[in-house]
């Protein structure tokens, strides 16, 4: 019996990301007529048509849409596989995903990343900055081994750990009426002047979390991101809850005054998650601490 390869597969799989055989045949680094005989192989090895080609380009038939669902599958359990072998013989050598949030990304010390390379010199950490969706959806497509995230976040099929608890402090211009207090209160504020960044960033959520939510959604404009968020504050545009971490990293404030709640809040927490089950979670964790100079709380 013969079995369809691997390499037969990520042929598939890169046909239905890139659209092209042109663009599949340069992502996995063979010519076009060598991805397009590796499709026409495992077609003639499965007996069933997956490719539809035409002038205008191809789609895949049912029988191919399934086909490159399961290779997917099969793809993600050998580079899992390849990864096991290599953890047991050495951790944290060779390559390592680590996804981050845009609202921690450029907040992380820029000692981190050299101090792992230091610290593992057979390393190969790889960073993307996503939001939170994409990248749970990348740890489930076995994209990425794990990603620093704010917390809480459920979904099926993925673990996390607490690394660091980070506060919000309120953000406003040098003539708010609350510039000359020490601290000010949850309650005290006008969340009607409040601005947000854009939907499916997390923080969003977690701003309307600690608010609870009452009288937030008047301001239409919303920022892309902190550094857009304090630029609008600075205008004069409203007012907003910024995480403590950002600021301590040296975020822009543009002369805008900043204050502690009392009692503090704590917006969010900064945490890994990871596939359940990964043979990648001690060295995710180890790398999480890491990156985030949390203290271990294994």
């Amino acid at each position: 019996m013969i079995l369809p390869t691997v390499r037969q597969l990520t042929f598939l799989v890169a046909l239905s990301d890139y659209g092209s055989f042109i663009a599949a045949a340069n992502a996995v680094a063979v010519t076009q007529p060598s991805l397009t005989a590796g499709i026409k192989e495992l077609e003639a090895i499965l007996g069933v048509q997956l490719v539809e080609r035409g002038r205008k380009g191809c789609s895949f038939t049912q029988a191919g849409k399934v086909t490159v669902a399961r290779a997917r599958i099969i793809i993600a359990g050998m580079i899992e596989l390849s990864q096991q072998a290599a953890a047991a013989s050495e951790p944290l050598t060779g390559s390592f995903r680590m996804g981050i949030i845009p609202t921690i990304a450029p907040f992380l010390s820029p000692k981190a990343v050299p101090q792992a390379k230091s610290a593992y010199p057979k390393l190969k950490l790889y960073l993307r900055e996503e939001q939170t969706a994409r990248l749970i959806d990348s740890l489930m497509s076995n994209e990425l081994d794990a990603a620093i995230i704010a917390l809480p976040y459920e979904a099926k099929g993925i673990e996390t750990a607490v690394l660091f608890d980070d506060e919000f402090l309120f953000v406003a211009p040098k003539s708010h009426k609350f510039a000359k207090q020490k601290s000010v209160k949850i309650d005290e504020i006008d969340l009607a002047d409040l601005l947000l960044l854009e939907d499916g960033h997390c923080l969003k959520d977690h701003t309307i979390n600690v608010c609870g939510g009452m009288g937030l959604g008047a301001q239409e404009v919303r920022a892309t991101s902190l550094f857009t968020l304090v630029q609008m504050v600075a205008g004069g545009m409203g007012t907003s809850l910024i995480p403590k971490m950002a600021i301590d990293a040296g975020l822009p404030l543009n002369g805008l005054v900043v204050k502690g709640f009392s009692p503090p809040i704590v917006g969010r927490q900064i945490g890994l998650a990871w596939r359940k089950g990964s043979s990648r979670e001690k060295e995710a964790k180890i790398l999480g601490r890491l990156l985030c100079h949390a203290p271990a709380n294994e």
